[in-house]
């Protein structure tokens, strides 16, 4: 593999992100990657567990990688409980567990080389004046790049840092998508320049999420329904890199009798409810995947016997078909 931009970055980051395309190249390679802000949800745990029988079904590696580099959300003891959930559901793991917290170092070098490259700029519009500009048209969902042509200052200016935005070009930004609609966003209309580094120093969801996912071979994303339009600020960090993104495959969200959708934020009930209630671990793994029409109500089985159970089913399929999406088939109709 080679990287479009040879100057880009200096040989021992290009070698990280080789290494990484030459392990997507070696056979699938998944990962979950919770936020800990909180006990996973259903919602949370159905995503959880559609990424890890995709990984099982193709034969591939499962990582688990904890996103706790915005310090302020996470919570106190999260981790260790995310890690006994999955741990109860019999949702096993390839390697040690990933923390982004402790990959800065990383992410910091590459925000340097780009900076280096003139592929940054810093931007100092505060999300009060980008709302008031917005006004009475509704937030703004594209930055209108009132910063990309004036001076870099990258200093504190009255006590303040600017964010750091990705000067993103007009082009579409594509990506491979198995089961939602076709990965493709306008970068100039629909996307804008991303921030890669916030006002307050901490490193962007996205620059962090695409390095993840380049640097630790990650072939396929299995997650949640709202993180598609994402995407393309995550493919965006790639293209200016000259990586190719992986396949995604982006799920339904779970959602409450009122058609909301579930959140760590208002305390939506996770295992601890179900375990109230006397379920054990295959009473969960059956009620969440009969939530997709994987299995009836009412059954009863462990998430290995899941996973067999999809292998029988879609045993007629060719070497290499895409079992998940088959199986969720059903659910897609819907």
């Amino acid at each position: 593999m080679h990287l479009s931009l040879p100057s880009l970055l200096p040989e021992r980051l290009r070698s990280r992100l080789e290494r990484g395309c030459a392990l997507r190249a070696a056979g699938y390679c998944g990962r979950y990657a919770p936020s800990p802000s909180g006990a996973l949800h259903w919602g949370n745990l159905r995503t959880a567990l559609l990424s890890w029988l995709d990984a099982r079904l193709a034969g591939g590696q499962w990582l688990l990688r904890m996103d706790d580099l915005d310090t302020p959300r996470v919570v106190t003891g999260a981790e260790e409980r995310i890690v006994a959930d999955l741990s109860w559901l019999g949702l096993s793991w390839d390697g040690p567990l990933l923390r982004q917290s402790e990959r800065r170092g990383f992410y910091s070098d590459v925000l340097s080389a780009l900076r280096r490259a003139g592929a940054l700029y810093p931007c100092r519009c505060s999300r009060r004046l980008l709302a008031d500009v917005s006004a009475p048209h509704g937030p703004l969902s594209v930055y209108p790049g009132f910063c990309r042509g004036l001076p870099p200052r990258w200093g504190p200016v009255e006590g303040r840092l600017p964010s750091w935005r990705l000067r993103v070009g007009a082009d579409q930004l594509r990506w491979g998508e198995r089961l939602a609609e076709p990965g493709e966003l306008d970068a100039g209309s629909a996307v804008g320049d991303v921030v890669l580094r916030r006002a307050d120093g901490y490193i962007a969801y996205h620059l962090a999420t695409a390095l993840d996912e380049l640097e630790l071979g990650i072939s396929d994303v299995v997650r949640g329904a709202d993180l598609w339009a994402a995407t393309a600020a995550q493919v965006a960090v790639m293209q200016q890199l000259g990586v190719a993104p992986p396949r995604y495959g982006h799920v339904p969200l779970w959602r409450d009798a009122a058609g909301q959708r579930l959140s760590k934020r208002d305390g939506s009930a996770g295992l601890d409810a179900a375990r109230q209630r006397g379920d054990d671990a295959p009473a969960v793994i059956a009620q969440l995947a009969a939530s997709l029409a994987l299995v009836p109500e009412g059954s009863h089985l462990s998430a290995t016997e899941l996973l067999e159970e999809l292998r029988r089913r879609h045993s007629d399929l060719p070497p290499g078909a895409d079992r998940l999406a088959t199986a969720l088939a059903a659910c897609a109709k819907t």
